[in-house]
């Protein structure tokens, strides 16, 4: 089973993933692709961590995440991912211009051999208008197709708005 949970900044999708992970009754394995580069972003992810549950098993990882979701998988167990958008914006700087395609390319061929629940959690990006900057409109557009391709992929997708789900896919 693969779900996609998108929605805006604060509209509880993180929230909505933990709890279809709890609720799953499996080992689950959080995959953070977060990276501290200042101290306000340290403070984020240590307010993500205290919400978790203490049996949840966290791996970071910023660039190669197709890598440790083969690494982790095994029958019976959820993987949570959170978030992908964090996770474009590591490839999107990295110094390789080639790795954010290859990754990405990766992730796809991946997840339909996985064994595991795998619960993705990202950021919409495309509801405003288009950014000014070059690199901001090439992260909005790459976000934009990495949701395409994963909500192809996925067997459920649901929006998040002011903490409410809207399932977009699936039974």
């Amino acid at each position: 089973m693969l779900q996609l949970i998108l929605g805006g900044a604060r509209s509880g999708k993180s929230r909505y993933a933990e709890q279809i992970a709890q609720d799953l009754n499996h080992p689950v394995i959080y995959v953070a692709t977060a990276q501290a580069h200042d101290v306000e972003m340290q403070q984020r992810i240590e307010h993500h961590q205290q919400q978790r549950p203490c049996a949840w098993k966290s791996v970071e990882e910023p660039l190669f995440l197709a890598d440790q979701l083969l690494a982790h998988d095994r029958a019976e167990q959820v993987i949570l991912v959170d978030c992908l958008t964090l996770w474009m914006s590591n490839l999107l700087l990295h110094e390789d211009a080639r790795l954010q395609q290859q990754q990405c390319q990766k992730l796809y061929e991946t997840l339909p051999t996985l064994q595991s629940h795998i619960i993705l959690v990202s950021n919409e990006t495309g509801l405003g208008v288009v950014p000014l900057g070059q690199l901001s409109r090439q992260f909005v557009d790459e976000s934009g197709r990495l949701h395409q391709q994963l909500g192809q992929l996925a067997d459920r997708v649901y929006f998040c708005v002011a903490g409410f789900p809207i399932k977009l896919k699936g039974a």
